[in-house]
């Protein structure tokens, strides 16, 4: 075989080679991502939807799903704020005065977690104890979300779902429940923040 003739075997075939690299690279998983991302070039990705910040469950009532709450598509924001705060806490344990001395806590009492979830929708700026529940936003129950204190005890019911620290079958602490009705004793105030 000539010179000319190898070099231009040597040539075809590396190009070969290299397409056939370049098709096997293009087929893994995950490599439409990184060429989109690499420098250069130009992407043929179609953009991404931006995601949502918290999911939502149809219009009217919260679900329940794995422990957390899903806020209803219909809710205002400060009500979805109010259940994506108490999501954050839904797992930890009862800790009398938890959530009093600090927002962040190891643990939460009724009344903590009541406050913690209603500061996260800018409705309360420092907790409260049980008692000063009862006097707190406006009487009577509330559209999206209601809460029931007296001098021992508070929860709320938040968007259809009862957000207590009491009545848990895998433990006290903060969680949600599907049942409405107070797990402790006791008459209650009902009470709710102007607007919700």
């Amino acid at each position: 075989m000539s010179i000319v003739r190898r070099a231009a075997f040597h040539a075809a075939l590396s190009t070969a080679l290299a397409l056939v690299a370049l098709a096997s690279i293009a087929a893994m998983p995950g490599a439409r991502a990184w060429a989109a991302n690499a420098p250069g070039g130009v992407s043929t990705r179609e953009p991404e939807p931006e995601p949502t910040a918290e999911p939502t469950a149809p219009a009217g009532q919260a679900m329940i799903v794995s422990g957390r709450a899903i806020a209803p598509l219909d809710a205002p924001a400060a009500v979805k704020k109010v259940i994506a705060a108490a999501n954050k806490i839904r797992s930890k344990p009862y800790i009398w005065g938890g959530g009093h001395g600090r927002w962040w806590d190891r643990g939460y009492d009724c009344s903590g977690a009541v406050s913690f979830a209603l500061h996260g929708g800018e409705l309360l700026s420092s907790p409260l104890a049980s008692g000063s529940m009862e006097t707190w936003g406006r009487a009577g129950k509330g559209h999206w979300i209601t809460v029931y204190a007296n001098a021992g005890h508070a929860y709320a019911v938040i968007a259809g779902l009862r957000w207590d620290t009491a009545g848990n079958t895998s433990g006290t602490g903060p969680r949600w429940h599907e049942d409405l009705s107070a797990a402790a004793g006791g008459r209650f105030v009902a009470r709710h923040p102007e607007g919700y």
